[in-house]
């Protein structure tokens, strides 16, 4: 499974993240698309997940993270890889 935030920032008030997810056979990506419960959609062999954070669990919003933004990132792919790993484990 590979993890990469596609876009992040503010709509309105509030904070999202979108995620793409690739490596997934259909049955892992269908499993996902039809139990999570943030925003999904199938584009081909990529998962779309789009969540949406309050403010102060909004990881890129710091003081740190506007310095350190590529670390933030790519520990936020690898804490969702690892949500999402054991998320199928369900399955």
């Amino acid at each position: 499974m590979i993890v990469k935030i596609s876009d992040y920032g503010k709509t309105g008030d509030k904070n999202f993240i979108v995620y793409l997810v690739n490596d997934l056979t259909s049955n892992q990506m269908n499993f996902l698309n039809e139990n999570l419960e943030e925003e999904t959609e199938i584009d081909e062999s990529t998962l779309k997940l789009k969540m949406y954070f309050d403010d102060k669990l909004y990881p890129f919003q710091s003081d740190v993270a506007k310095f350190r933004l590529e670390d933030f990132i790519a520990r936020e792919e690898i804490e969702m890889a690892f949500f999402l790993s054991s998320f199928l484990e369900d399955m």
